[in-house]
């Protein structure tokens, strides 16, 4: 949690009594401020003051609020009957439709309202805050202010800097989201901004995986949630986000920016979207529901352990060691003759097991892939080739699997799926850097804060290595032709001058 600034109470305004709305209003009132709360609708205010407060008081009832101060904040949050009450506020924050017409109208009226110097944020999440800024007298005292749902437990708030945002709207945002405990965050009015902007790499890398038939949703999921860290794979997110909403954003950033193939959404997407396969709140997505609760899919049978097995592990595989090791324990044997080993395992970087083979001479139908970028400690991804036998498959799986660590076995993929997922989200990170979207510090913050990320893409990028991160970008590009793999400059001149992804950006003249 961010630790809060000291801030002078303000007068706030909330427009619109959603669970948004109410959210904002949760925040500031407990953070000290006077709040008052709009909504066209009648009696939505008085609900969304009652909500907020009723959240609020639950601390009295654990110890951690006092009467008084519970009574003291109650008395500072007000449910307003017209727009005219929201005459003296200091920042007016909109939280209503996404709809541009209906923000435009609002925020015109409110400059009928409101002093010259108040502050007016639109919480939109996908609106260009230049187009409703567009419509306004004074376009300086606009900006963005990106909450995420449930906004009092979400540390983390987008200020957006529209093209006319004066710097000093932008800090008094910033101050005053830090001042509540969360993290303010100053990204620049772009598809996305930095939250849904930085998530791309998750949904499309997972969904570009499943286009090849490479894995299916579940074996996705595992991995990225088990063996890298995510709380969920791609497939469970969009699921429980709903792909009838998910589908609308991954279509929005693309077009908006202007095809950029790094974003392009998935063929798989329009024919779920189009049968009802929208997730949970359907019952079925990617996976069928109970309820709430997921239909478990039958656990799939290790084989059986051949005895005498002979096995071949490439001399220049990273985790030669660990995967010797490994055998030695399940009393395999490890032989330097390739040609008379029953499975020959291959540690490509970025490529496939086909080319590894192709590479080094070997037999594809005994030749299969392990990925050397998960400690073998956690679940193991085992990669086939195009000609892989189901007895080498067999005697791989059994052999990785005799120590109880999960195994899961996926067709060729150049990248596995680890490698590919981790590359796609650090590149697209350093090209938000590299546009000046957002700095390296709050590219870091929002990732973690508001997608839940164990690691900011860039440190993220450090811990599995600059140079490794580019080797596997540029072989994926290579093997696949697709230029959504170019590296970013940010990322290839910081490898070439051997720094840290977290080195700050150069001042520029």
């Amino acid at each position: 949690m961010t630790t809060p600034i000291n801030v002078k109470p303000l007068t706030l305004g909330v427009v619109g009594a959603g669970a948004m709305g109410r959210g904002i209003v949760q925040l500031f009132a407990q953070a000290g401020h006077r709040v008052r709360c709009f909504d066209a609708a009648p009696g939505a205010a008085t609900k969304a003051v009652e909500f907020a407060l009723g959240m609020i008081g639950r601390g009295v009832d654990k110890g951690r609020l006092s009467a008084e101060a519970f009574e003291a904040i109650r008395a500072n949050v007000v449910a307003c009957a017209g727009m005219g009450d929201l005459t003296g506020c200091d920042v007016v924050i909109e939280a209503i439709v996404e709809d541009l017409a209906v923000k435009r109208q609002l925020f015109g009226a409110l400059e009928e309202v409101v002093a010259e110097d108040t502050v007016l944020a639109s919480n939109t999440s996908s609106l260009t805050v230049a187009d409703i800024a567009a419509a306004c007298r004074h376009p300086a005292r606009v900006a963005g202010l990106h909450f995420f749902n449930p906004v009092p437990l979400m540390k983390v708030a987008e200020v957006i800097a529209a093209l006319r945002t004066s710097p000093q709207t932008v800090q008094t945002l910033s101050d005053l989201v830090n001042g509540a405990g969360h993290r303010a965050v100053v990204t620049a009015d772009q598809p996305g901004f930095l939250v849904n902007h930085a998530g791309r790499g998750l949904y499309t890398e997972g969904l570009r995986v499943l286009e090849e038939q490479a894995a299916s949703p579940a074996d996705v999921d595992d991995v990225l949630r088990e063996a890298v860290g995510f709380r969920m794979g791609p497939f469970e997110l969009l699921d429980l986000t709903g792909l009838d909403v998910s589908s609308k954003v991954m279509a929005s950033i693309y077009e908006q920016f202007q095809h950029e193939p790094r974003f392009r959404p998935s063929s798989l997407v329009a024919p779920r979207v189009a049968a009802g396969l929208f997730g949970r709140k359907t019952g079925e997505g990617w996976y069928t529901y109970e309820g709430d609760t997921r239909r478990a899919a039958p656990p799939r049978t290790v084989p059986p352990l051949s005895a005498g097995l002979s096995v071949w592990v490439d001399p220049q595989a990273s985790g030669r060691a660990a995967l010797a090791e490994l055998m030695d324990s399940a009393g395999v044997a490890l032989t330097d003759d390739a040609a008379r080993a029953d499975v020959c395992f291959v540690q490509p970087w970025g490529g496939d097991a086909s080319h590894a083979a192709a590479s080094l001479g070997l037999d594809a139908t005994r030749t299969v892939a392990l990925d050397p970028m998960v400690p073998l400690a956690l679940r193991r991804t085992l990669m086939l080739t195009a000609l892989t036998s189901a007895a080498a498959r067999d005697s791989a799986w059994a052999l990785l699997a005799a120590d109880g660590v999960a195994v899961t076995v996926i067709n060729d993929s150049p990248g596995f799926i680890a490698q590919r997922v981790l590359a796609t989200i650090v590149n697209i990170a350093a090209q938000i850097a590299q546009r000046g979207i957002a700095s390296v510090a709050d590219i870091e913050d929002a990732v973690k804060l508001g997608l839940g990320y164990p690691h900011g893409p860039l440190a993220w990028g450090d811990r599995i290595g600059g140079a490794r991160i580019l080797e596997i970008l540029r072989t994926l590009q290579a093997q696949t032709g697709d230029p959504r793999y170019r590296p970013s400059p940010w990322l290839v001149r910081r490898v070439a001058l051997g720094v840290s992804l977290l080195t700050p950006e150069a001042a520029r003249a």
